[in-house]
């Protein structure tokens, strides 16, 4: 029996221009981070991970609060009408997604570094896309999803915390914080499917927020696969 109620929408495949509005931000947002990491990775900003993540608790912490805080001034700002607090909130989610991707992108040499983001981008686009799939074809609630992903995260930082110390758990941390991003990923485009009481700008934001963190994860299994070939 599934976990969520049945909910009872309409599943065609054709999107409305409030949907496209929200996609089209969401991708313009992650095509500027992604500018922004390639950029970053030139700066001495890209060596922020080399000293976070020496206690990887530490790094998961402040790059969370980062993305977090982020959130809320952005949020705050687009519904207070107050332009100005929310550019503040979107500068602080590039920066923090842009910075992590940069020590990311930086242990690979920078010839590669434009096809890697490439086929990062192509996955991300594949995996969004089945998840899409799936949300647009079934006729329920994804409501859950938005509390599996919390779980997940904060399932995410206790390994990750325990792997400080016990490193073989650190990979559980990773999975279970991808896990709560493409988890949030779906709820966050049902969210848009059901036109859920947000604006637009608000719904961008989540589907921007959840693509950025399904990219830096799939951009660290990406340069890993590299990594392993050479």
């Amino acid at each position: 029996m599934s976990v969520d109620s049945p909910y009872e929408t309409d599943t065609g495949t054709g999107f409305s221009s409030r949907e496209l509005q929200v996609i089209g931000g969401a991708s313009i947002l992650m095509a500027i981070n992604v500018a922004l990491m390639y950029a970053v990775v030139l700066t001495p900003l890209q060596e922020a991970n080399a000293y976070l993540f020496q206690f990887p608790i530490v790094g998961v912490l402040v790059y969370g609060a980062a993305i977090t805080g982020g959130e809320i001034v952005a949020e705050r700002g687009v519904s207070g009408g107050n332009l100005g607090i929310a550019f503040v909130g979107m500068v602080i989610l590039q920066l923090a997604f842009g910075v992590f991707g940069a020590g990311v992108l930086g242990f690979v040499p920078r010839a590669q570094q434009p096809q890697i983001l490439a086929v990062t981008a192509v996955v991300v686009a594949v995996v969004t896309a089945v998840i899409a799939t799936y949300v647009y074809a079934r006729s329920k609630t994804f409501e859950s999803w938005g509390r599996f992903a919390t779980y997940a995260f904060i399932g995410g930082v206790v390994a990750i915390l325990i792997g400080t110390f016990v490193e073989p758990v650190l990979l559980a941390g990773f999975v279970l914080i991808f896990l709560g991003f493409l988890l949030r990923l779906g709820y966050e485009i049902w969210q848009v499917r059901d036109k859920r009481n947000a604006s637009v700008a608000l719904q961008t934001i989540g589907v921007y927020i959840a693509v950025a963190g399904v990219f830096v994860h799939v951009l660290q299994l990406v340069i890993r696969l590299v990594a392993s070939r050479g």
